[in-house]
This record gives C-alpha cells, sequence and structure tokens, in this order.
C-alpha cells in the first residue's frame, strides 16, 4: 500500500476540520463558538486514571484543566479562574447518564490592595506582588489571595445532598498558588505549588483524599501553527518513516493551563451496591444566566450576576466535541447533558471525520471504514467497550469511562496509545497524562477497533492498521510519577 504522508493526515483531523467542521484545536481549546467568548470557563482537557504513584494504587485521579493557551508572561493579571462561575466533575456510578457524584468548586478573588507611600500618599500598586519573594501560602509579598471551596454533592447536582468538603487540618477555605510569575517572583516554585497540595476529607468517604488547584504546564500536545497554514509542516516524514511520530513541533509547549485535581480513593467513587467498578466521568463549567455590567465598575464589582447556572462548557472523552460534533450544535452539546444524548447519536454512527479523510487521501489508500452503524465508535464514544470498561448496564452516553479495577501501570511501563497496544489501564479506558490520544483518536476513528474484532470485522476497514500519527508526541515521560502529575507551569521570566 502506498505510503500516506503525514501531512495530509494531519490536515485531515485539524486542518480541513478548521474549515470544514470547526475552528477547533485538540484537545478542547476554543472548541465551540461561544466558549471562545469566556475562556475561564473553557475544559481544555479531563483525565481520570487509576493512580500510578508508589503506594497510591486503591486511588483514582481526577484532572479537569482550564483556561487555555496561557502565555506564561501573561501579567499584570494572569490567569485567575472565575469567582462567578461554577466548575464542577461529575461522575456516574451505576451507567444511568445522570451524575451520582459531583465535585463542585467555587472560588474567590481578594485584592489586598497594598500601597506604596509615594510623595506622602498611599497609592494602590498595579501589581499581583507587592516586591518581596513569595514562598509559602498566602504569603506576604502577595497583593492578590486566590481561595476556592470544594462541595460535594450526592445526587442531582442541583438538587442532592450536598457537603463541604474540609481540609485534615481544618478549615473548609483553600489558597491557590499564584500563577508561575517568574523566577525572581517565586524562586522555588515547585515547592511553592507542592505546598498547596491538601489532604481532605470527603464527606461520606472514610479515606482521606488530596486536593490541588493551581497552574500547570499545559499537558496537551499539538501542531497549531503549521497545521493551520494549509499544513506548512517542514519535515516531510511518511507515516511508516522512522520518527514520523515526532516529525511535528508542539505550539503548547511555552503554554499552561489551569488544573483542578482531586486523587480519590476508588471505593468513595464507584457504587456502593451492586459492585460495578466501571465508573464514568466529565467536567462542567456554568455562569448566572444573567449579567448586567456596571457602567462604573470598580475591582469589587464590575457586573452584576444572577439567575440559575446555565452550562456552557462540557468534557469527557478527549476529541468529541471537536472532532464529531457538527459545527452548528458544538454549543448544544456543550450545554447538554449525557442523558441528552440520543441528540448527537448520527454525528459517531456516520461519522463525518472518516469520510473527510477519505475524500481528501483514499488515493492514498486512507479508505474510511465500511460498517455502518459504527458500532465500534459507539462503544469507544457512548458505553465504553464490552470486557473492558462498559458499565454493568448503561445508557449511551458521552463521558469518559474507568474500569477502576484494572490495575494502574507505573510511570516508564506505560504505552502512549493504550488500549489499541495492549495496555489496558490507558486510554479509552480512562485517560492517563501519558496517553497519546489523538494518535489514539486517529486510528480507532479509521478503523482500528476493527482489527481487533470490536464492534466491525477487519474486513470492514482497509486504513485500519495503518499508524495515523498527528506527528506530535506524547508518552508518560512527559509527566511527573506522582500526585499532582502535570509539570511545573512554564515559568514567565526564566531569569534570575
Amino acid at each position: 500500500m502506498q505510503t500516506i504522508f503525514k501531512q495530509a493526515l494531519y490536515v485531515a483531523v485539524l486542518g480541513t476540520l478548521a474549515g470544514a467542521i470547526a475552528p477547533a484545536v485538540a484537545s478542547s481549546h476554543r472548541e465551540a463558538p461561544f466558549v471562545t467568548q469566556s475562556p475561564k470557563v473553557d475544559a481544555t482537557d479531563f483525565y481520570m486514571f487509576r493512580s500510578y504513584e508508589s503506594g497510591r494504587a486503591n486511588f483514582v485521579t481526577l484532572i479537569a484543566d482550564y483556561v487555555p493557551l496561557q502565555d506564561a508572561y501573561g501579567g499584570p493579571n494572569y490567569f485567575a479562574m472565575d469567582p462567578n462561575a461554577l466548575y464542577e466533575i461529575h461522575i456516574d456510578n451505576n451507567g444511568d447518564a445522570k451524575e451520582d457524584l459531583t465535585f463542585q468548586f467555587r472560588f474567590t478573588n481578594t485584592n489586598k490592595d497594598t500601597k506604596l507611600s509615594v510623595g506622602g500618599k498611599d497609592v494602590s500598586i498595579p501589581l499581583v506582588i507587592n516586591g518581596g519573594a513569595i514562598a509559602g501560602v498566602n504569603a506576604p509579598g502577595a497583593n492578590v489571595r486566590e481561595t476556592y471551596t470544594v462541595n460535594v454533592v450526592r445526587g442531582d447536582r442541583r438538587t442532592g445532598t450536598k457537603a463541604a468538603v474540609t481540609n485534615v487540618a481544618g478549615g473548609a477555605t483553600f489558597d491557590k498558588p499564584l500563577d508561575n510569575i517568574g523566577n525572581k517572583s517565586i524562586p522555588n516554585y515547585a515547592a511553592y505549588a507542592a505546598a498547596h497540595v491538601y489532604n481532605v476529607n470527603i464527606p461520606g468517604c472514610s479515606t482521606p483524599a488530596r486536593l490541588f488547584v493551581g497552574q500547570r504546564k499545559d499537558p496537551f500536545v499539538v501542531n497549531l501553527g503549521e497545521t493551520f497554514d494549509l499544513v506548512n509542516i517542514k519535515a516531510p516524514a511518511t507515516e511508516f518513516s522512522a520518527g514520523a511520530e515526532k516529525g511535528a513541533k508542539d505550539d503548547l509547549a511555552t503554554k499552561n493551563v489551569t488544573a483542578i485535581e482531586l486523587e480519590v480513593a476508588a471505593s468513595c467513587l464507584t457504587a456502593s451496591t451492586g459492585g460495578d467498578p466501571v465508573i464514568g466521568g466529565w467536567t462542567t463549567a456554568s455562569v448566572r444566566q444573567g449579567r448586567l455590567l456596571n457602567p462604573t465598575p470598580n475591582s469589587s464589582s464590575p457586573s452584576k450576576e444572577g439567575g440559575a447556572w446555565t452550562q456552557v462548557s462540557r468534557l469527557g472523552a478527549p476529541l468529541v466535541n471537536e472532532v464529531v460534533i457538527g459545527l452548528k450544535d458544538k454549543d448544544t452539546f456543550n450545554a447538554s447533558k449525557p442523558g441528552g444524548d440520543g441528540q448527537f447519536a448520527t454525528y459517531v454512527t456516520n461519522p463525518t471525520l472518516p469520510a473527510l479523510i477519505e475524500i481528501l487521501y483514499g488515493k492514498a489508500g486512507a479508505k474510511a471504514p465500511t460498517n455502518f452503524p459504527r458500532n465500534d465508535l459507539v462503544a469507544a464514544f457512548l458505553t465504553g467497550v464490552k470486557g473492558l470498561n462498559q458499565p454493568t448496564t448503561v445508557t449511551a452516553s458521552e463521558m469518559l469511562r474507568l474500569n477502576t479495577s484494572t490495575p494502574a501501570v507505573a510511570a516508564g511501563a506505560q504505552k502512549r496509545l493504550g488500549v489499541i497496544d495492549g495496555d489496558n489501564a490507558g486510554f479509552p479506558n480512562g485517560r492517563r497524562p501519558g496517553d497519546d490520544v489523538v494518535d489514539i483518536a486517529l486510528r480507532v476513528v479509521m478503523g482500528k477497533l476493527c482489527t481487533l474484532n470490536l464492534g466491525c470485522a477487519p474486513a470492514d476497514a482497509a486504513a485500519g492498521g495503518l499508524h495515523f500519527t498527528d506527528g506530535a508526541y506524547l508518552d508518560d515521560s512527559f509527566f511527573n510519577a506522582s500526585f499532582p502529575y502535570l509539570k511545573t507551569p512554564i515559568a514567565g521570566s526564566p531569569q534570575m
């Protein structure tokens, strides 16, 4: 079979989709038209995996990343979370497409209003630090303090039973570290951030959990600029040539995100009855229905928010809203709940992405699978794969599903292609930071599961065995081997 240029594969997946489907980039950076107007509530990635830190085998780590494409030098205000938003992580532990457990995060930003005496007058400073180096939690040198609270809701996220998550050391309010301004302002950012990892008590769970919220190095990798410039990739690697999977640059290499992270005992996430080890998870962000702008604003009252919570961002499995959902329904998907996903079923059973790839590059061997409906993709996106991560009873709905009985694989031994390369602890059985979901998703939509006789037969997918790749490489070596796993964020000013 004729080899397929990596550039062709990548434009089919992302570059062409920019015009044919959406102005989106993997994973979920600016994935829907409306949420581009509100980056503080734009979920970029969601992870859910068995903790692979030594001694934490009985825990599950949940990571919801928000605020995409953060430039490390983005002062003077940097990237605080929205105090008028509600950020949530949801768990469905009985397969009915409804949340059974929700962790709710609310943020408060306090301006300490540090003043300097200038010519006999006390004048407010314009910066988030007041001249002293930052080393500890709520340090004197910080002019801004960002705190947050966490509630756990059992049952419906709006009407269920709510209780506060508390610090083992006392209190129910937690500090979020300042963003990584630079090495002069925060000389040891790794140690500073580590001081914001909390041991917490979750009501209804007898085992303490761990909690961290703060800026991290963006864990996703993707070649953006050259892709959208008509796939102007300088290194013409082919699908089969050495180095193809590392042939493109990562345009997120210097970007940060804000991570909301919880590490919870698996037994506290699974259903208390029935014994099903499979859980589903997703993250959402909501804002109030109404916003009245203050014509004479100040730092404490630029607007007045009111009305019911309205969901504006949703993310479970990666890439779904980017390359599966049609442009006209992207905002609808972000506002929807898993229980209503029947309205999007055709996008999965009759997907456009493989058809676009075949239209553009079928002569080079990129033939779309021929099995309709695409039951292999229904399993991957909507039900979980039977025998891997499908609940005992399941309502078809989009979310990330994890079989908590599958043992974790230690850092260094993980396979970046997860399940399709024989590592059942990886995507789509949950998602670890080191799972290369772009390469996995490319191969799955083009029929890789058919070659494994999962929902279709090998004859249904002529290109199912091809090594599709986006050329931006990712594996577990890009991450830490312990909580909070994601790397220290890029510093705004690396010089001392």
